[in-house]
């Protein structure tokens, strides 16, 4: 995992957030922006996962549980797309705060992530 990517990929996820919950409290409905930075949001993560399968081979290894890190990664892919569904569904602006918590929680999945690649665990 690439530290700076790592946190460049939060702050997005961040500022989608916040820009969704905004836009959802100003009361309007799902658009093509909020949905788009959800679809941003996604395709850094796609991107995440390339990373995590080519980084072991470039020699940078995860320290921490491996395992967890991929449950984590695999729960934070799925979250951008079941928010839009559920914004595509329900059209509300409650949908946008919808959309927003789901990036709120990608943000705080991506830095958990990053904690868990670069554990170091001292006996």
């Amino acid at each position: 995992m690439i530290d700076w990517f790592a946190f460049v990929q939060a702050g997005i996820a961040g500022l989608a957030a916040v820009y969704c919950i905004v836009v959802g409290l100003a009361r309007r409905v799902p658009n093509d922006y909020t949905v788009g930075s959800l679809a941003l949001v996604e395709l850094l993560l796609i991107a995440q996962l390339v990373v995590a399968i080519v980084a072991p081979f470039a020699g940078n290894h995860s320290t921490g549980n491996i395992v967890e890190f991929y449950i984590y990664l695999v729960v934070a892919l799925l979250l951008p797309p079941l928010s839009v569904v559920w914004a595509l569904v329900d059209r509300t602006r409650w949908s946008n705060v919808v959309l927003g918590a789901g990036a709120f929680a990608v943000a705080v999945m991506v830095v958990r992530m990053l904690q868990i690649w670069t554990a170091n665990y001292s006996v």
